[in-house]
């Protein structure tokens, strides 16, 4: 009886061991160099963090305004400009994302 239970828990150890090694190994990565970047990914990258951080301040401030955290007057003084702001980093995303398919 003893043998069997500790051949069970060999036998688990094991098990476990066999499933584990895959998420123990570190991956080697191919390039996680930013400089490795074609100048086009890397510029729609750039875009595309401009983009998401304006709506991420847009977000913020409706988010305050709706709290009581940012009065009427503020909110109306800041939310043109984030907007514009907003609303240029889409445009230039997309305009970069349509020069590939022009050519």
């Amino acid at each position: 009886m003893t043998a069997a239970l500790v051949l069970a828990a060999l036998l688990a150890v094991a098990c476990v061991v066999i499933v584990a090694l895959p998420f123990l190994r570190e991956p080697a990565p191919t390039a996680d160099r930013v400089d490795d970047l074609d100048p086009l990914v890397r510029d729609r990258l750039e875009l595309a963090e401009r983009r998401d951080r304006a709506l991420e301040a847009l977000r913020e401030l409706e988010a305050d305004h709706r709290a009581g955290r940012v009065d009427d007057d503020d909110y109306r003084a800041a939310v043109g400009s984030l907007r514009r702001e907003a609303a240029e980093a889409l445009r230039a995303l997309d305009a970069a994302q349509e020069q590939p398919r022009r050519r």
